[in-house]
């Protein structure tokens, strides 16, 4: 029986372990030290009081998460199809005033990587395909979303590993489908998710 991950954070460099506040409700203009000193690879995870942003050590990662769906554009999708690849899933919904704010980092991120080893899959809680299809449309956003309104089970793939309790979460996997990363709430900028998604990807296979 698998057990879920204990959140901790850790210096991938040096096998070191921090961690830190992250202060989730300072203004959006006011520099925030503690995400300063992780982009500067001072810290490589850390775990805010409320959990807000948390980098997985390897060895305390569960088992990978298996789960698929249908997208948007009516295609099918399983996350064997992502097998050896860094992904990225974004918890999200169209009436998500926080989710309407990070899709352009989203997608700059992508963007960024797409070139790479990584994936980005939208899983969308609340909205039917032709909803979702328009949200997309708005923002530009590329990649696929599942949309999982009626059936829950992809959400209920990652409840089984960690905990989904806000809109937006994202999350980043590493390239054995484990979770390694999980953000709660929006992204805020591509900084953070750029930097955890490159900390995966410089993993050993």
């Amino acid at each position: 029986m698998s057990r879920n991950p204990q959140f901790r954070t850790v210096r991938g460099s040096v096998g070191l372990m921090f961690a830190a506040v992250f202060a989730i409700g300072l203004s959006g203009c006011a520099p925030d030290p503690v995400s300063d000193s992780f982009l500067r690879g001072e810290n490589t995870g850390y775990v805010a009081a409320n959990g807000a942003i948390v980098e997985i050590p390897v060895a305390e990662r569960s088992e990978p998460v298996v789960f698929s769906g249908i997208t948007e554009t009516g295609d099918e999708f399983d996350s064997a199809d992502n097998s050896g690849k860094v992904t990225v899933v974004n918890f999200w919904y169209a009436g998500c005033a926080p989710c309407r704010v990070e899709a352009k980092d989203l997608e700059s991120v992508w963007q960024e990587y797409s070139g790479e080893d990584v994936a980005f899959i939208g899983i969308n809680t609340r909205d039917q395909a032709d909803t979702a299809q328009a949200f997309s449309d708005e923002f530009g956003v590329t990649y696929p979303s599942l949309i999982d309104v009626n059936t829950a089970e992809a959400k209920l793939a990652f409840s089984k590993v960690v905990p989904i309790q806000a809109t937006p979460t994202t999350l980043v996997l590493d390239r054995q489908g484990r979770v390694a990363a999980r953000i709660i709430g929006p992204i805020d900028g591509t900084s953070i998710l750029s930097t955890l998604v490159k900390d995966a990807l410089a993993e050993t296979p």
